[in-house]
Order: structure tokens, then C-alpha cells, then sequence
């Protein structure tokens, strides 16, 4: 019993532990708006238009900023389906062979109906002896959620979450929407900064709060700048932060640009096709996140053809 609720007692507080980044966010966010709001439009800006014109500008980058990091936050990242979990007999009998090959032999007689593609570096069946399940593409075990996320991209401390096929989206959003944030913060911060570093405004207790308020938004702006650009690529190149420094393994060898189709395509399997949600932090992505169209020109020749199409979307051509 001990052992057991030293344990239980140890995940409880890896919990609360995981959540302390995310509190740091909210805390810090929670005084941007008082700095911002309440000191600088509120008590420092005289002219009413001015005013008036920054508060309603801050408050929509506020809840679409707000509003994307909530969707980051607390959307569940999607696990394989049941077809990829092995039955209770494939598991007795996986566990009865201590050979790899005789192991690869009934993960290969269980992946010739499901739609894969991509194999390990050494051309095995992906598999995850945690999870029990074959692993669909671009899916891995997070080692953080001790689970199987489809298409994750990475674990981020910052929203206590997996990030992955079903908050991919969301957390670009986010990133998107915090540095517009930041860098709206800057720009019309900047002058009276300027006034109060260069004594143009008498000490209040608003001087503190403006001139840290554009210390950290500028650089935040820069850090995150970084970081959707580079978020922005991956997009482009429909590659996730696992597959640029493990690029994914088709049966023809490793392939990092297997999945990319294209830019206007790439940025739709995210996005989706109507534009009218692109810039909302409401899920469109395309596809069901255990199986992607890839630029591979001939197919898989140990999958079926088969009538739902898994193996015509496996073959989808660049110039299609």
C-alpha cells in the first residue's frame, strides 16, 4: 500500500508542479492588463479619442490572445483510435515471442489493414510497447502525458499540454495573437516611456509599471517572433518539431519532405479550407490525424488497395 500511495502522492504533485509555468503566464498577463488599462490609458493618457481608440484596439488583440491560449491550454490531444491497439490475444502472443523478428511478424500482419506508411529507421513497425498500439503516422509517446498524441509537435511547459494534431493550430494562433499583443503594448507604450525616462512626466506610481511594461513587451516580442517564424515554416514545409530533427521513415528510407504537398496545401491541412475560420482558435484542421496524404508517388506496397482510399491518399502526387 505504501509504495502504491508514495506514487499516487508523487503524480499529484508532478501535477500542481506542471501547472506553475502556466500560472506564471496568466500572473504576468493579469498585470499587463492592470499596467496597461488601468495606468497608462486610464491614468496616464489625457486625450479621450487616444484613449478610447487604445483600449478598444487592446481589448480585441486581449481576447483573441486570451482566447487562443485557453483553446492550447485545455483541448485534450487526441490518442490513436481503437484499430490501432492491439487485442488482448495479439498482446499474449507479442509477449510470447522474445525474438524480434517473430514480433515483427504479427505487428506486420496487424499494420496491413491500417493506414500507415512510415516505418522505423530500421524499416520496423512503429510500435509502442507503453500503449499497446501500432503507431499511426507522425504519431509518438510523450513521455510527459505518458500517452500516444497523434501528430504531436512537442510537450510545452507553457500551456501544460501536448501539443499535437487536435491544439496544433491553436497554439499557432496563440503564438500569433501573443505577439501581436506585445507588440501593440510596444508601440503605443513607447512615447510615454520615452516621457517618463526622459523626466517629460512627474513620478507617479504609473512610471514603474509603463517603463517595465515596455521592457517586457518588447522582449517578449522578440522571443516570440522566433518562435512563430519558425512555426510559420514548419507550416510551410508540413513537417513537426519531431520530424525536423528525426525526419519521418518511409519503406523507400527517411524522407523529410514525405508529407509536405505543398505550401497552399500544407497550410490548409492546419487551417482547414474555410477562410472564415483561419484566424479563429476553433478547430478545422483536415483529416482525422491518424492518416496524411503524402507526396510519395508510388504507394506503400505492403498496404491494400482498399475502397476507403487509404492507400490513394498515401500516393497523392505534388503536381495533383
Amino acid at each position: 500500500m505504501a509504495p502504491s500511495g508514495s506514487r499516487s502522492a508523487k503524480r499529484k504533485c508532478q501535477r500542481v508542479v506542471h501547472w506553475i509555468p502556466v500560472l506564471f503566464v496568466c500572473a504576468l498577463v493579469a498585470w499587463s492588463y492592470y499596467a496597461y488599462v488601468v495606468q497608462l490609458c486610464v491614468e496616464t493618457i489625457e486625450n479621450m479619442g487616444e484613449k478610447v481608440v487604445y483600449l478598444v484596439a487592446y481589448h480585441v488583440s486581449f481576447i483573441m490572445f486570451v482566447w487562443s491560449y485557453w483553446q492550447t491550454i485545455f483541448t485534450k490531444p487526441m490518442n490513436p483510435l481503437k484499430e490501432f491497439h492491439l487485442s488482448h490475444t495479439d498482446k499474449e502472443l507479442l509477449k510470447q515471442e522474445d525474438r524480434g523478428e517473430s514480433q515483427q511478424e504479427i505487428l506486420r500482419r496487424i499494420a496491413k489493414d491500417l493506414p500507415i506508411s512510415t516505418r522505423t529507421t530500421s524499416g520496423a513497425i512503429r510500435y509502442c510497447d507503453r500503449c499497446h498500439l501500432v503507431k499511426p503516422d507522425r504519431c509518438h509517446h510523450c513521455s510527459v502525458c505518458d500517452k500516444c498524441i497523434l501528430k504531436m509537435d512537442h510537450h510545452c511547459p507553457w500551456v501544460n499540454n501536448c501539443v499535437g494534431f487536435s491544439n496544433y493550430k491553436f497554439f499557432t494562433l496563440f503564438l500569433a495573437y501573443s505577439l501581436l499583443y506585445c507588440l501593440f503594448i510596444t508601440a503605443t507604450d513607447l512615447q510615454y516611456f520615452i516621457q517618463f525616462w526622459t523626466n517629460g512626466l512627474p513620478d507617479t506610481q504609473a512610471k514603474f509599471h509603463i517603463m517595465f511594461l515596455f521592457f517586457a513587451a518588447s522582449m517578449f516580442s522578440v522571443s516570440l517572433a522566433s518562435l512563430f517564424a519558425y512555426h510559420c515554416w514548419l507550416i510551410c514545409k508540413n513537417r513537426s518539431t519531431l520530424e525536423v530533427f528525426r525526419a519521418p521513415a518511409f519503406l523507400h528510407g527517411a524522407d523529410k519532405n514525405g508529407f509536405s504537398l505543398g505550401v497552399s496545401k500544407n497550410f490548409r491541412q492546419v487551417f482547414g479550407d474555410e477562410k472564415k475560420y483561419w484566424l479563429l482558435p476553433v478547430f478545422s484542421s483536415q483529416g482525422d490525424g491518424c492518416s496524411f496524404p503524402t507526396c510519395l508517388v508510388n504507394p506503400d506496397p505492403e498496404q491494400p488497395a482498399s475502397p476507403s482510399g487509404h492507400a490513394a491518399k498515401r500516393s497523392i502526387s505534388l503536381y495533383q
